[in-house]
């Protein structure tokens, strides 16, 4: 499986910006789907998760703000970022846990997607 983020972008602050990202290849069963971001000189950090049910969960630095959901037929997942800050700028990362089975088990592989830079000017 392969994931291919949208561009990210130069947003306004208190602006909005949507970030998709679409799994192809392998048509292996996608489970979590999630996005992390790295803003320069520290550590990346989990933004939001969603589940193959839908079940989602944030960081609590963009409760209410971000929102986070997929489609899975078409294997995508989004983030919908609105009231953008100066803080959020940062590389934008997808991930999905591909399902992988095997006949002696079952076992889960992140992948990543490229990254893209968002930025936010105040």
């Amino acid at each position: 499986v392969r994931l291919v983020e949208s561009e990210g972008g130069l947003v306004q602050a208190g602006g909005s910006l949507r970030l998709s990202c679409a799994a192809s290849g392998s048509s292996n069963d996608i489970n979590d789907m999630a996005w992390f971001r790295q803003a320069p000189g520290k550590q990346r950090e989990l933004v939001a998760t969603i589940t193959s049910a839908g079940s989602t969960n944030y960081a609590d630095s963009v409760k209410g703000r971000f929102t986070i959901s997929r489609d899975n037929a078409n294997r995508r997942v989004y983030l919908e970022m609105n009231s953008l800050r100066a803080e959020d700028a940062a590389v934008y990362y997808c991930k999905a846990e591909v399902v992988v089975v095997t006949i002696e088990s079952t076992t889960y592989v992140g992948v990543w997607g490229q990254g893209n830079l968002v930025n936010v000017s105040s």
